[in-house]
């Protein structure tokens, strides 16, 4: 497990993967990420646990899968977007004991691109493996997860909107 200090940029930009509140069509996602991104593909955190929150998912270490995006930030704006996302996460260092997530390095299954001959694609290419920041529960919010938290079975957060609905993602 990596982690890095809010106040200290890591040595590499790797792609953030988001699975709540931050996935397209989602409020955050408008908040935190238009327009700081270039690039935004489904993909899977294997390995992992996704529980239910108070208005937003928590991740785990656990056997199974959770569902959610792949996303890169656009030229120049990295720090900016880590920044904001720490915050956002009340991740405020590594190990911190009022941190509510902790952000680590991941490796993350994206899904193939269509666009670039992936899955449904003209040549059916594959999806990548690729290290990413995740934010996972704190240490304090797993063991409470653990003991007495609601596992979503399929590790694919939704919220209460209609099935099928215009903003479901």
């Amino acid at each position: 497990m990596s982690a890095t200090a809010p106040d200290s940029p890591p040595a590499v930009e790797r792609p953030f993967f988001v699975y709540g509140t931050l996935l397209p069509g989602e409020p955050n996602h408008d908040l935190f990420l238009r327009g700081r991104t270039t690039g935004e593909r489904p993909a899977v955190l294997p390995r992992a646990l996704l529980y239910d929150g108070p208005g937003y998912p928590y991740a785990i270490d656990g056997h199974g899968r959770v569902h959610g995006t792949l996303l890169v930030a656009a030229p120049g704006v990295y720090g900016e977007l880590l920044g904001l996302l720490d915050h956002l996460e009340e991740f405020l260092g590594p190990g911190h004991p009022r941190n509510l997530y902790e952000r680590v390095v991941r490796e993350v299954e994206s899904a193939p691109d269509p666009a670039a001959g992936g899955a449904g694609g003209p040549t059916g290419g594959t999806g990548e493996s690729v290290q990413a920041w995740v934010y996972l529960a704190a240490a304090a919010v797993t063991r409470s997860l653990r003991t007495g938290g609601v596992l979503i079975p399929e590790g694919r957060w939704i919220t209460g909107r209609a099935p099928g609905g215009p903003d479901t993602p």
